[in-house]
């Protein structure tokens, strides 16, 4: 029996960038309406995938894999790396908001005691 040797292949954004896969594209508003072929409502929402090590170190930029993100869509890179090709590397001044879990406001949990 013979093994075959597998690699895999690993994308690891340089610099200020990190590696983002995007959300797929709304075809239906939130309202229900069905949007027609051309029309897109751009998509600006995605997870980040991997970091760069200068990104990762950097104080000023608290982003973590599988962080959800809104960017500015202009500077994206795609990456031809999967069929769906949602995969794309993003210069961190893009990244313009990071999805976090709120906490109560201070005070808010004394009220119920």
């Amino acid at each position: 029996m013979r093994e075959t040797s597998r690699s895999l292949e690993i994308i690891e954004p340089v610099g200020m960038r990190v590696l983002i896969r995007r959300d797929e594209e709304r075809r239906t508003t939130r309202g229900g309406i069905h949007l027609p072929d051309e029309a897109k409502i751009p998509v600006i929402t995605g997870r980040i995938v991997a970091l760069s090590a200068q990104v990762e170190n950097d104080p000023d930029y608290p982003l973590h894999k599988y962080d959800k993100v809104i960017l500015d869509p202009r500077n994206n890179i795609p990456v031809d790396f999967e069929k769906d090709n949602r995969l794309f590397v993003v210069p961190v001044e893009d990244i313009v908001a990071v999805y976090r879990r709120g906490e109560s406001p201070v005070g808010e949990e004394d009220e119920e005691l």
